[in-house]
């Protein structure tokens, strides 16, 4: 047994392995129980899964036991499905697609990665009810004709205020109630407090985190999103990888020689490159009262950018703003400042997110091109 396809779920994995011939000889379905112990019985062998849950914890078990394990993308998998869509042919497929030698993997992730980003996800979920929380409320105060102005920060300056004006028709119970949802507000708003505090310690505590928040627009919460989401830097050929697995690069249709960028894709992860663009528009805040070319590309001074504007989410951090300060090691960014009045190229845009992705890795993910302009 050379290679192995496991498909796993919650409860029931499925296992497709084949010989140096690739002929196949096992096919097979197993308990959850009994994974680890049908795997102590092999000899190392090639085991392939796709990147889902679950997948990173698997890896890290069958690497113990000596297996080399390949993590892929599902949509990388699908092509090499046969017919219809089962365990089966799920595990064949991905014994096919791990034995690729011009295939992507996936780097596991360690157990410490895993609960960073558990910290992230609980923080998100958190924000993500007190976003419904404030707009429960306003909408129940608009069943009593009474308006409060959009954000969370207007909600706890007017809240208290109409709960103690005794003169705008608010029913004794509707007031209660909205007591009582406003005491929920403060009990959310201190655990997304408890949790930036964890994750300011956890940045404090990560040599990689703290050398990129030396770089402009980027603070603890994308730092140490950065540095757990991305796990090994050398599974990366170069800084272009690192930024196509982001999804923050321009969509590509090329032909006959002729180059052609697009917008930026909804593809990778959109927590990073949600934290990536607002961390860039943040910082470009003080310079939007008058540069022609935020107005250009934005519409309006501080507003995000259209959908069909997409390719200049990081405009600010990927073209003009880097000019500003220096890379972690002392080195001037590849950016020099440049006419306020002229946008960013798409080229200039992936540059800048490879220059990210060195100060990430200590230039170790960057190509020979990208070290010489650092």
């Amino acid at each position: 047994m050379t290679r192995i396809g496991l498909d796993i779920a919650k409860q029931v994995l499925q296992v497709h392995g084949v010989d140096e011939h690739g002929v196949v000889r096992i096919r097979k379905t197993l308990a959850r129980a009994q994974v680890l112990e049908f795997f102590a019985q092999l000899p190392p062998c090639t085991v392939g899964m796709e990147a889902c849950a679950g997948a990173h914890y698997w890896g890290r078990e069958l690497t113990r036991l000596g297996h080399t394990v390949k993590l892929m993308a599902a949509q990388f998998v699908t092509p090499y499905r046969k017919r219809g869509k089962n365990d089966a042919n799920d595990a064949e497929a991905i014994c096919e697609a791990v034995g690729r030698p011009n295939m992507p993997f996936v780097a596991i992730k360690t157990e410490e990665q895993q609960a960073v980003l558990m910290v992230h996800r609980a923080r998100s979920l958190v924000v993500a009810n007190r976003t419904a929380q404030v707009n429960q409320i306003r909408g129940l105060l608009g069943e009593f004709g009474l308006t409060v102005p959009q954000g969370v920060a207007s909600l706890r300056k007017h809240l208290p205020r109409l709960l103690e004006d005794a003169e705008n028709g608010l029913p004794m119970l509707a007031r209660e109630v909205l007591a009582g949802l406003l005491t929920q507000l403060h009990t959310l708003d201190q655990d997304i407090a408890q949790y930036d505090a964890k994750i300011r310690a956890l940045a404090q505590a990560s040599e990689p985190a703290r050398r990129l928040m030396q770089v402009a627009a980027i603070g603890p919460q994308t730092a140490t999103a950065l540095v757990a989401s991305m796990g090994d830097p050398h599974v990366f050929q170069s800084g272009r990888n690192y930024a196509a697995s982001l999804g923050l690069i321009p969509r590509q249709h090329s032909s006959g020689g002729k180059n052609r960028l697009g917008a930026i894709t909804k593809q990778g992860d959109r927590y990073l490159q949600t934290l990536l663009i607002h961390g860039a528009r943040a910082f470009g805040q003080p310079f939007t009262k008058n540069p022609l070319w935020w107005r250009n590309s934005y519409g309006r001074p501080g507003r995000a950018a259209p959908t069909t504007r997409g390719g200049r989410y990081a405009v600010f951090a990927g073209a003009h703003l880097w000019g500003f300060s220096k890379n972690p090691s002392g080195v001037r960014s590849p950016y020099p400042l440049r006419r306020l009045s002229k946008g960013p190229s798409s080229d200039q845009m992936g540059r800048w997110v490879r220059f990210m992705a060195g100060a990430l890795c200590g230039g170790n993910g960057a190509n020979s091109r990208d070290r010489e302009r650092w």
